[in-house]
């Protein structure tokens, strides 16, 4: 049974087992800008969560910048009682990334992953993101200055910058480095998300692991909607460690649920006035939130039934949770009864 370099990933590890005691490949949220904070974590774990929590992915020099560093507090905060995620964090230099990371322990955090793969415009002329791709020197010095804080490290990445056979030098250059874990977003920098997922090319990863680095974990990201499609991914891929989620929980908050069971409209809505009361938490706990981000969400949970849209555009002219509350209590009857 394969074992992980470290006592954090071998606990995730020996967790992660389906109903009958046998090994799974372990589930984790994808880290994602401006969604993946400490709210929604908590209203996906409500609705039946993954194994892992990442953060949203936060710029290590204004971390260690003496006034910046309070632009990002919020990015980097969890909830008395929530499950302790991983820090994502980016940058260009070793004295930020190494910087960043010594910060983290001393916050609770228990693991650190490196972003080098955001397509951002603004993060790639920052030397950052997936622009580490075409500078590997570059990436090898961030890797080695995060690990002296201590901190089990891991990097998420993509195939390439321009093609999809750069992964080949790319991904063997990473694996050098002895990271905890390596996960794949499988697309390039140029395709962004605009074709599908080359999972035609996880055997040859899986293989390429097992080569260089057999005890790093790997895990897969990419058009993966649902628990169900990550377990049967990762059986036609043996090998192959974790499943990663990112849009599949955007378009269904209950996308790690282990059972196929159809959630209602009555869950549905639960679920975004639990949202809506962790806003208020947050926001009076003195976090700032704009009220304009949390109409995003909206989609996620009004969606699929008769004048879902209706009441979606109404609620997009609220300016408070209240009025998002008196909007859904004047209409949740009408609405349970059209999905009857």
């Amino acid at each position: 049974m394969k074992e992980a370099k470290s006592s954090y990933w071998q606990r995730v590890l020996d967790q992660a087992v389906d109903e009958d005691g046998q090994r799974r490949p372990f589930f984790s949220m994808a880290p994602m800008e401006a969604v993946t904070d400490t709210i929604f974590r908590r209203v996906v774990a409500k609705a039946g969560g993954p194994d892992l929590y990442y953060t949203e992915f936060t710029n290590a020099a204004s971390m260690v910048h003496p006034e910046a560093k309070f632009s990002v507090q919020g990015r980097l905060a969890v909830a008395p009682g929530e499950q302790m995620p991983i820090a994502q964090i980016w940058g260009s230099t070793a004295a930020a990334i190494g910087g960043a990371a010594k910060l983290l322990p001393d916050l609770g955090y228990q693991a650190v992953d490196l972003n080098m793969g955001c397509p951002d415009g603004t993060v790639i002329k920052n030397e950052a993101g997936s622009d580490l791709i075409r500078h590997p020197d570059r990436a090898d010095a961030l890797i080695a200055a995060a690990k002296e804080s201590g901190l089990p490290v891991s990097v998420k990445t993509r195939l390439g910058f321009y093609k999809i056979e750069e992964y080949q030098d790319w991904l063997t250059n990473i694996l050098s480095q002895d990271i905890q874990v390596l996960t794949i977003h499988l697309r390039t920098r140029k395709e962004m998300s605009k074709v599908p997922a080359h999972y035609e090319l996880i055997d040859d990863i899986v293989a390429l692991r097992d080569q260089i680095a057999p005890q790093t974990l790997l895990q897969i990201n990419g058009d993966i909607p649902n628990y169900q499609a990550g377990l049967d991914l990762a059986a036609a891929h043996p090998g192959v460690d974790g499943i990663m989620i990112g849009r599949g929980v955007l378009e269904d908050p209950f996308a790690f649920v282990k059972t196929n069971k159809q959630h209602d409209l009555a869950e549905s809505i639960a679920l975004l006035r639990y949202q809506l009361d962790l806003y208020d938490e947050v926001t009076a706990a003195g976090t700032s939130k704009h009220f304009e981000a949390l109409k995003r969400y909206f989609k996620i949970y009004l969606r699929g039934f008769p004048h879902a849209a209706k009441l979606r555009q109404l609620l997009m002219d609220t300016k408070s949770t209240d009025e998002v509350r008196t909007l859904l209590a004047a209409h949740v009857d009408d609405l349970l009864a059209l999905d009857d």
